[in-house]
């Protein structure tokens, strides 16, 4: 039930589908071992030249406090097992301690590797967000997850979610319609690709001098604790 799929295959669905899913709308890699590395320098010349903008732009608005000294972003995509393993058993805890009380910020990233419903899962995201209403629907997608490519974010299905949580349907439709944030969307695969991310879910968190810290797959609370941590004593 979950693949492990290449970047290059990525890379195929993130510039080819994007294109074509929604013209008739009305991949986790299965890792055994975990990893914690520190993201290399940011690069100031190269093929792949990595700035704060590949971290912070093309994603999600800002939950919690915009002014925050520590910033932990995710590329994940809404199909992932394991982004939402992530979602279900950290995320709770990383809002209620960090996030709620002032010290992270969170940014969330598209990077879509396993099939054309993540991408139109995406769109829908963006399109909520016109309304302000993006985490919520991050939040119901996460929440009816079934599994890979197996329909729940059908496009049917889709709808339902925005209109569980109260969207105008007749101006998210048109954005759907639309593909309005189609740039935004491959944009947000190109910086995942820029980072060498061969898998979902990755974060990275930024400390208050810029320094990165990369964290591969659905770590346990106590990883993310640490590392906020230790960064939160640099703004003190």
């Amino acid at each position: 039930m979950i693949h492990g799929p290449s970047l290059g295959i990525g890379a195929i669905i993130a510039s080819v589908v994007i294109i074509v899913v929604f013209l008739g709308f009305q991949g986790i890699t299965n890792q055994s071992e975990l990893t914690l590395e520190p993201t290399p320098q940011i690069q100031e010349s190269g093929p792949a030249k990595i700035t704060m903008n590949t971290f912070l732009s093309n994603g999600s608005p800002i939950l919690g406090d915009v002014n925050a000294p520590v910033t932990l972003v995710e590329f994940g995509d809404y199909q992932c097992h394991f982004c939402n393993v992530f979602f279900h058993t950290t995320e709770g805890s990383i809002l209620e301690n960090y996030v709620d009380t002032g010290k992270v910020r969170m940014i969330f990233k598209d990077y879509n590797i396993i099939g054309p419903d993540s991408v139109a899962a995406s769109h829908g995201a963006h399109c909520a967000n016109d309304q302000n209403l993006f985490w919520e629907y991050h939040d119901i997608l996460y929440s009816n997850w079934t599994g890979e490519n197996n329909g729940w974010a059908s496009s049917d299905n889709l709808v339902k979610f925005a209109q569980e949580i109260g969207l105008d349907m007749n101006e998210w439709s048109e954005c759907m319609n639309d593909q309005k944030h189609s740039q935004v969307i491959l944009a947000s695969n190109e910086d995942a690709r820029h980072l060498e991310l061969t898998g979902t879910p990755a974060f990275f968190v930024i400390g208050p001098d810029g320094k990165t810290t990369r964290i591969f797959g659905a770590q346990p609370f106590e990883v993310f604790e640490n590392i906020f941590e230790i960064e939160l004593e640099k703004s003190k």
